[in-house]
């Protein structure tokens, strides 16, 4: 296949310059010109990941390369570019302050002063995620917060979804005020070190009086009159089994000592098209929550299942089971035996609790040798289980798992309904593929819990317990961050160098381990700017940059510099929405400057315009990663994020723009 392409396109160019009619503009540009095309349908349609396509369209680039002027040297470069390099290490960096809890720290005093009043506690979220974002990666800070909003909300009775969208705005408008504050500002940066006229990338402040405009404006947005634009989607009262709306799905059965499923393994009742899942069972007074799609049912035990009134009224007919509340609603108090012939006489149900624990019967012990028997129940005596609510960050990992079934397998839990936006999914959960900003209800153990908390790409967000920390590495890992920001912004070292340098002291420090180091680094990030980089070579040795520039000057001949300024911020924007805002910049920015170029402008002045609109796309859930890590936690619909940031994207236009024109002019 290789050798057929290398054939075809040795073979193209030669064919080309054959045709009696010169063609207008070169062939380089309409291969580059297709690949993008293709590129952008990948980026907004998904039907693979946003990762995935970059490196696709490496591949692809390289593959072309008489056309696209790419050879494999280059192809490859986005992977020692000093912006990829400098974000991997972002995110460990990012990683090292918040394993010493400083974060948390800052949000138990964020609980203090917002106390009931819904501003005090608004402008304690914006006010905490916007400045922080600058200097640490905004995806931490949002993850941490996302738990803490979401407990502040349930304690005062407020909804979590009226401070989730101003969480996700602040932060992403507080990365604009360094170049470190953004994955887009460093590849903004490295993109204008080869194509502008300097030949330097962006200092580390280079922009910071423009992000301190945009950020002020943004915050004095969000609470005033973005407070009242957010909704208010899910109400801070009640049970999650109420948020969720399960209140029809979940009950417990008892299984009669002559059903068809007494012997049978858990995992066994999901045969065909039967839509139920038992999450617990309930047996001489102990709860079974490990292991249980091994374990064996037996006659007597208490199955929590969830599952609709269709379904439960179908296994009740054919599998000899009773719902537990009518049987105890039969009796006087709740607390009398069950009908003669109903389940052993000696079982736990006909005898007094300590009996039944305290002297098991020969048949009993019998049971627990069984083969296949997943559980030891002395160990499960003590175990509690509670329902909780956890979020998926979005990330490559998501692909390696098998949906619902893939994550149950992974943590031993049991998943009793999805949200995804404002849309609850209760039926047919094993059908569900899971994604980015999913919010699971989840049954589980407290050992489970401390192993979703450990994880980085999972936030339990109903959680009220804090994770330990060592606070005594507290003014190291702040002495570190401040070190690289310190000699970045000395420019005693390239930002890249300084950034790297941190990670070796915070690995010297044993603040971090190299496993939590690996962890915290979001490699589909990673891949995501290694992938689009060529794409900016390819229109530059093409030429296609320059075709589209003198394409967008001649057709707007009418409009005036900071007009055409304005409409680069805006258009950026929009295309940000649709493709990932690093892909946007790699498109935009070399036009913008080209198209400054030939106005006869400011160019460095197009450059800002275009970075800070891919920084800070407001309009939908997919637009930006934090937008979709509370998309599913604030219960919102798609256009709530149009509702809130339309009006803000506008103003961020006209302030964005006349910022620019005033500090740098034109």
């Amino acid at each position: 296949m290789t050798k057929v392409l290398h054939d075809l396109a040795l073979a193209t160019p030669t064919f080309l310059q054959q045709l009696p009619v010169a063609l207008p503009v070169s062939p380089d540009v309409f291969v580059v010109l297709a690949v993008v095309a293709v590129a952008l349908v990948l980026f907004v349609l998904q039907p693979v990941s946003i990762d995935t396509t970059a490196i696709a369209l490496m591949v692809a680039l390289i593959l072309l390369g008489p056309w696209t002027g790419v050879s494999p040297e280059e192809g490859v470069s986005g992977f020692s570019n000093p912006a990829t390099l400098t974000v991997l290490a972002m995110f460990i960096l990012s990683e090292g302050v918040r394993q010493t809890g400083v974060i948390q720290i800052l949000t138990q005093k964020m609980e203090s002063f917002a106390g009931d009043s819904e501003f005090r506690q608004l402008l304690a979220t914006v006010g905490l995620s916007g400045p922080s974002a600058g200097f640490v990666n905004n995806t931490p800070i949002v993850a941490v917060l996302i738990p803490a909003v979401m407990n502040l909300a349930r304690k005062t009775g407020t909804s979590p979804s009226k401070l989730l969208i101003p969480l996700s705005f602040a932060s992403m408008m507080g990365g604009t005020l360094t170049v470190i504050g953004t994955s887009t500002n460093l590849l903004a940066s490295d993109i204008w070190a080869q194509i502008g006229p300097t030949g330097e990338p962006f200092s580390l402040f280079e922009f910071t009086q423009l992000g301190a405009v945009v950020l002020a404006v943004g915050l004095v947005y969000l609470l005033t009159v973005g407070r009242y634009l957010t909704p208010a989607r899910i109400t801070a009262e009640g049970s999650p089994t109420d948020q969720f709306g399960m209140a029809d799905y979940l009950t417990d059965v008892v299984v009669h000592e002559d059903s068809d499923l007494v012997g049978s393994q858990v995992r066994e009742l999901r045969r065909g098209d039967l839509d139920l899942d038992v999450f617990q069972i309930v047996r001489n007074g102990r709860s079974i929550v490990r292991g249980l799609p091994s374990e064996r049912i037996r006659a007597g035990d208490i199955l929590s299942v969830r599952a609709s009134q269709e379904t439960l009224e179908q296994v009740i007919g054919d599998d000899h089971l009773d719902l537990l509340p009518e049987l105890l609603d039969a009796a006087d108090d709740g607390h009398e035996s069950l009908p003669e012939g109903f389940v052993p006489e000696h079982h736990a149900w006909n005898q007094p609790p300590a009996a039944a624990d305290a002297n098991p019967t020969a048949d009993e012990n019998d049971e627990n040798e069984d083969e296949g028997d997943g559980n030891a129940e002395a160990d499960d005596a003590n175990v509690e289980t509670s329902l909780t609510e956890v979020v998926l960050l979005p990330g490559a990992w998501l692909n390696r798992r098998n949906g619902v079934a893939g994550f149950e397998r992974d943590y031993d839990a049991t998943v009793l309904a999805v949200r995804r936006g404002n849309e609850v999914i209760r039926q047919r959960l094993r059908d569900v593929r899971l994604q980015g900003g999913d919010v699971l209800l989840v049954q589980t153990s407290e050992d489970v819990l401390d192993r979703l908390r450990a994880d980085n790409n999972i936030v339990v967000s109903s959680d009220g317990r804090w994770e330990e920390f060592d606070r005594r590495q507290i003014p190291i890992a702040l002495g570190i961050v401040a070190g690289v920001v310190g000699l970045a912004a000395l420019e005693y070292l390239p930002i890249m160098v300084s950034a790297l340098a941190g990670v070796v002291a915070m690995l010297f420090s044993g603040i971090l381990r190299p496993a939590d180091a690996y962890e915290a680094v979001d490699w589909d990030v990673i891949f995501l700017l290694a992938g689009v980089i060529p794409l900016g070579i390819a229109f530059e040795a093409s030429g296609t940059a320059d075709l589209i520039a003198t394409g967008i000057v001649a057709g707007s001949a009418v409009l005036s510099p900071i007009a055409m300024l304005a409409a680069f911020y805006l258009g950026t924007a929009i295309i940000t929405e649709m493709v990932s805002n690093n892909a946007s910049v790699v498109l935009m920015l070399p036009i913008a400057v080209e198209v400054a170029g030939q106005l006869g402008v400011n160019a460095f002045a197009f450059a800002l315009a275009v970075t800070f609109a891919a920084s800070t796309p407001l309009l939908s859930p997919v637009g930006y990663q934090t937008n979709l890590m509370v998309y599913g936690p604030g219960g919102y619909k798609f256009t709530d994020f149009a509702r809130v940031g339309a009006p803000l994207q506008l103003i961020l236009t006209v302030v964005t723009t006349a910022g620019i024109a005033f500090f740098w002019g034109l």
